[in-house]
């Protein structure tokens, strides 16, 4: 059964961290492979409001940290992406690369290489909590896994209902279209590139609070890119899939055979599904013929 919980929660990182690579493919076909150095920032970011005194309570260090990292995403696209517009996707896909240099090299000199510990600094207990019998769960993972349902649900609802969602639907599918029909594109791709850092940076700040922090964390960022693509970079639903399915490997990997092959299993698993579906399974064909 501790496997089972294993695999969820796992699953339910990726499957935060993935939505925000979804979230950019499918609105404006960009692949964002600084997703996981922006989730880093979210984290750090905490680190900076948890420091800061003056706050009075971990709920607003956590709810400001929340609002910067929604204002860097924004000011990803504003200040960089949006040059981008009209380049070619190999343009833009490299220059996601510079960024996500440029940001772990920033990271370091602001915050240092050093292992910081935000839950302390914001004085929350994470104790251990037993749900079966020998089938154990700290506080911030179960917090994890409540937090991904609940964001998943608003997402799923916010695509489907929402005014905005329903723009960022009619974007992905024909850009050229929903601007003649008056869809202002670049307030969009802002918004786009808004609720994929905010995603990721609500990864990384529970990542950090249940486990501490530093740089290294950009690896589990780098990690759920396998899990988008298995499940289809244009499909949210996917993204869940495809976590559960490179959760699991990685945890079954980790239990049964040698745990230094688990940051290599989801690479593994990416490089199959490019060579037998490289759109993913539940990815639209046409939309993405090899990455």
């Amino acid at each position: 059964m501790q496997i089972v919980l294993n695999i969820l929660v796992l699953g339910s990182i990726y499957s935060l961290i993935s939505c925000g690579y979804v979230i950019i493919y499918k609105v404006s076909r960009v692949l964002n492979l600084a997703h996981g150095e922006l989730m880093m920032v979210g984290a750090y970011l905490l680190l900076t409001t948890a420091s800061a005194g003056w706050l009075g309570s971990p709920l607003a260090a956590i709810g400001l940290a929340l609002v910067l990292s929604l204002t860097v995403g924004i000011l990803v696209y504003v200040l960089l992406m949006r040059r981008m517009t009209g380049e070619s996707v190999l343009a833009a896909v490299l220059t996601t690369i510079a960024l996500g240099i440029l940001i772990r090299g920033a990271v370091v000199l602001l915050w240092s290489a050093q292992h910081h510990y935000p839950a302390t600094k914001l004085h929350i207990a994470n104790p251990s909590i037993e749900l079966f019998q020998n089938a154990k769960l700290s506080l911030i993972s179960l917090i994890l896994i409540g937090v991904t349902v609940a964001t998943y649900a608003a997402l799923f609802a916010f695509m489907r209902f929402g005014r905005w969602g329903l723009r960022m639907r009619a974007t992905g599918q024909n850009a050229l279209l929903a601007a003649q029909r008056g869809v202002n594109l670049h307030a969009v791709y802002a918004l786009a590139w808004g609720i994929s850092t905010f995603t990721g940076a609500v990864a990384g700040m529970l990542i950090a609070l249940d486990s501490g922090l530093d740089s290294t964390i950009v690896m589990i960022g780098l990690k759920a890119f396998p899990a988008a693509l298995v499940g289809g970079l244009d499909s949210l639903a996917g993204a869940i899939i495809g976590s559960i399915i490179i959760s699991a490997s990685e945890v079954i990997l980790i239990q049964h055979f040698n745990p230094l092959l688990s940051d290599a299993v989801p690479f593994l698993i990416l490089i199959a599904m490019l060579v037998i579906r490289p759109w993913g399974l539940f990815g639209t064909r046409e939309e993405l013929d090899r990455v």
